[in-house]
């Protein structure tokens, strides 16, 4: 049995010249000729004229019926100090984003945490991990009492069913 293998062979009238090498390089994209916008017909003037309907709703409030509960291990612990007799202190709390895509949030201190606890704001959209961390303001208003204040903060991940917990202490002189 002979060889099946047939040698590379150019045809006759073959000009190496004839093609430009980059010609096709662009696919049918059409990058590079030079012409901007969509490869999607009747998508040319989209935005100019174009109305737009629904999109994304971030929630700005707490659902009715959303419980708070710390977890038994926090995932941080916060300690700040402020004056009794002053309007309050506050602090910037970084959280960084833990879900695989943009996750709605909402934050709040436990029923068992002391009054003087508030955190801002209560509810928006986390950004995905690896992403911006989300910043909450923790407040603290002792209102004139002197001590030494504890408060749960649990951030509600609700469509990942997880949450977040940090423990704050205060000490108000």
């Amino acid at each position: 049995m002979g060889s099946t293998d047939t040698g590379d062979y150019f045809p006759e009238g073959y000009d190496p010249n004839a093609v430009a090498f980059t010609e096709g390089m662009g696919g049918s994209s059409g990058m590079g000729s030079g012409e901007r916008g969509p490869a999607l017909p009747g998508m040319e003037n989209l935005g100019a004229d174009a109305l737009m309907m629904g999109g994304i709703e971030e929630n700005t409030e707490i659902p009715a019926g959303m419980e708070f509960v710390m977890s038994s291990v926090p995932d941080g612990e916060i300690a700040m100090d402020v004056a009794s007799n002053s309007k309050g202190a506050e602090l910037l709390l970084s959280v960084k984003p833990v879900c695989m895509g943009f996750e709605d949030y909402y934050a709040a201190f436990t029923s068992d945490s002391h009054p003087s606890f508030s955190v801002s704001p209560v509810a928006g959209r986390m950004d995905r991990r690896g992403g911006e961390p989300t910043e909450l303001v923790v407040k603290c208003n002792p209102q004139g009492r002197a001590g030494e204040f504890v408060g749960n903060l649990v951030v509600n991940l609700p469509e990942d069913n997880s949450k977040i917990c940090y423990r704050v202490t205060a000490t108000s002189f």
